[in-house]
């Protein structure tokens, strides 16, 4: 026989709150994930891939049966140095490495290299990049192989579960009602959604709470990464290997970009700069005469007679690195003056085939740059004697009292956006 259930609604509440809560869990935990794979994809894939294609160091790909152990892993990346020195496999690996990996300990957080470890160890899957760049302009997309999204199949399984606590409800309605028509009760009354919301205001307060919370953090990413396109690799005209060049070959830089020492932009180079070399080199390693000759009907070139006699076609080269309208940026006076290296902002274009972008080049990566980096030679330079004296003394007996960027007014808005 089934008795009447005074504490219903409190039941059903406290499912209803169970639910919104391993929802809300959920979506913050497949967020988290997603942080690890946008620092892995800006910090780490230029050289390592997922896979082992193409890739100036090991690939990912089944990182948690290479190295189980997250620790031993975590300490690695955050600074393979000076851990080779303390740990005999982490001294044998880099006995086995030409390449020295980058030290992250400065670069990234703690949190930010265990998300790393985190999203890695589940065994992600290399994307299919899709280039939709038209004319020099457009993004990428990218579509995972395999693998069903957690936050799809969440969703899934709180739709069923709400559809079975909907036909269990019923259930127990109707047999609660066939126990009150037999014993002279009164039926159930018939709650609609407004009654029910009336009578439940601290569910509904509940759930405004954590859907508007969830709106606005969904909100907030969305809008944060418009314009960011890390991973960005348009196909050029030519197809032109900056490893070849600039790696294998020892081109410095600023050979082709010249711009970079004397001027706000880098600049593209001209046909005729690739003519210095490929007047005299017909044949590329990977391509043979197929792409320099391109270069060839770029210029005008006759290979046959050795003259510039046939009628020039301009190439249609496609942006990679693009900033805002409304953000300065000088070139000289990073490289010349700041003494940076191309790859700080670039990624190691010495050991890519196609230029890629690999860091976000947003606002707050650059305030974190210069917030982090030191200003070189004010020591040794009369003419910032005076002022390195003042920061001095402004400074000192302070935890980190290095003179940086940002403590030389680096971070100030008018310094980027005027």
């Amino acid at each position: 026989m089934v008795k009447p259930c005074k504490s219903q609604w409190h039941r059903n509440t406290a499912i209803f709150t169970t639910l919104a809560l391993i929802f809300f869990l959920n979506i913050s935990s497949a967020l988290a994930q997603l942080d690890g794979k946008k620092i892995y994809k800006a910090n780490c894939r230029s050289c390592h891939y997922l896979d082992d294609k193409s890739s100036t160091g090991p690939g990912f790909q089944g990182l948690s049966g290479k190295h189980p152990d997250k620790e031993w892993t975590f300490k690695w990346v955050k600074n393979n140095v000076s851990f080779a020195k303390t740990d005999s496999k982490a001294a044998e690996i880099s006995k086995l490495t030409t390449n020295t990996m980058t030290v992250f300990e400065g670069v990234l957080t703690d949190d930010e290299i265990k998300a790393v470890i985190d999203y890695l160890y589940t065994n992600p899957t290399e994307e299919k990049k899709v280039d939709v760049a038209k004319g020099g302009s457009g993004a990428t997309t990218s579509e995972q192989e395999g693998g069903i999204n957690p936050l799809y199949l969440v969703l899934v399984v709180i739709t069923v579960m709400l559809i079975i606590i909907s036909a269990l409800r019923s259930v127990k309605r109707n047999l609660q009602n066939t126990y009150n028509e037999k014993h002279g009760l009164p039926p159930l009354e018939e709650l609609n959604w407004r009654q029910w919301c009336s009578r439940n205001k601290r569910t509904v307060a509940l759930i405004v709470i954590v859907t508007t919370s969830y709106g606005l953090q969904a909100g907030w990413y969305a809008l944060k990464d418009i314009g960011v396109y890390t991973g960005y690799k348009p196909e050029q005209p030519i197809k032109f290997s900056h490893k070849i060049h600039a790696g294998e070959n020892g081109i410095s830089c600023e050979y082709c970009h010249s711009g970079v020492l004397k001027s706000k932009v880098a600049g593209v180079p001209s046909a005729n700069v690739c003519m210095n070399c490929h007047k005299g080199i017909e044949q590329g390693p990977t391509t043979g005469t197929d792409e320099i000759a391109k270069i060839y009907a770029a210029t005008g070139f006759d290979a046959a007679t050795k003259t510039y006699t046939k009628t020039p076609q301009p190439l249609k080269w496609n942006k990679v690195h693009v900033l805002p309208d409304f953000v300065y940026f000088n070139h000289q006076q990073h490289v010349v003056v700041g003494k940076q290296e191309c790859k700080t902002c670039h990624g190691d274009l010495t050991q890519m085939d196609v230029a890629e972008q690999v860091s976000p080049l947003t606002m707050g990566w650059c305030i974190d740059c210069h917030r982090k980096t030191e200003v070189p030679g004010m020591k040794d330079n009369p003419y910032y004697e005076d002022l390195h004296k003042k920061l001095a003394e402004k400074y000192s007996g302070q935890k980190d009292s290095i003179i940086t960027v940002a403590r030389m007014g680096g971070i100030e808005c008018a310094k980027c956006h005027y």
